[in-house]
């Protein structure tokens, strides 16, 4: 990866802000209504009585990169899918701008890398995005069956394009996940998400 992508990526990292990252954890998820890439409707609503897991997503960055290209994401989707989790995936990328897809090239680059979303969310005008305070990709929330966030943040604790880094990572997500489907509490409940910027 140039340092040229890099830049154009926009790392975003710093101190984590209580009163931002953690604005929304222990409120009720924004209720959201979105088209999928096949063209049908989705609401939050719908998934009341489950886990759901909001993945922001650009295929461009190297960030959201090193999750696909390692098989990551894709495992980690697989593997709470299987256990009756939502995996929802969500593009809030701009017409014009870095990662904005259609529902036929979305349907294409989750089929080229394998990956599993329960369902791939298209957000051009960035209301959703916004809603939730997305700012990274990935940036990942966890809302649990009552509708509750109890994760808002950044995937793991390996703040890199390397690849190679996600084999010694602590992943947040599926640690949020396993505590709260156990009927735990989330010991990380928010983090400083880490990535490309959402490209309103």
């Amino acid at each position: 990866m140039t340092r040229i992508a890099l830049l154009a990526c926009i790392l975003l990292l710093g101190p984590v802000s209580k009163a931002n990252a953690a604005a929304i954890v222990g409120a009720r998820a924004p209720a959201f209504e979105l088209r999928d890439a096949e063209g049908k409707t989705v609401k939050l609503a719908d998934f009341r009585g489950k886990f759901v897991v909001l993945e922001w997503v650009n295929f461009q960055c190297p960030f959201v990169g090193k999750q696909y290209g390692s098989g990551n994401m894709q495992g980690l989707q697989k593997k709470y899918t299987g256990k009756g989790v939502v995996w929802l995936s969500i593009c809030s990328s701009a017409p014009g701008k870095q990662g904005n897809v259609t529902g036929a090239e979305a349907e294409r680059l989750i089929k080229e890398r394998d990956a599993a979303p329960s369902r791939f969310l298209l957000d051009p005008k960035g209301t959703v995005g916004k809603a939730y305070g997305a700012k990274t990709t990935p940036h990942m929330f966890v809302v649990d069956p009552n509708g509750i966030v109890v994760y808002n943040g950044a995937i793991d604790d390996k703040p890199s394009t390397r690849r190679e880094d996600v084999a010694t990572a602590k992943n947040y997500v599926a640690a949020a996940l396993d505590a709260s489907m156990s009927g735990g509490k989330v010991a990380m409940a928010a983090t400083q998400p880490y990535g490309c910027s959402v490209k309103y």
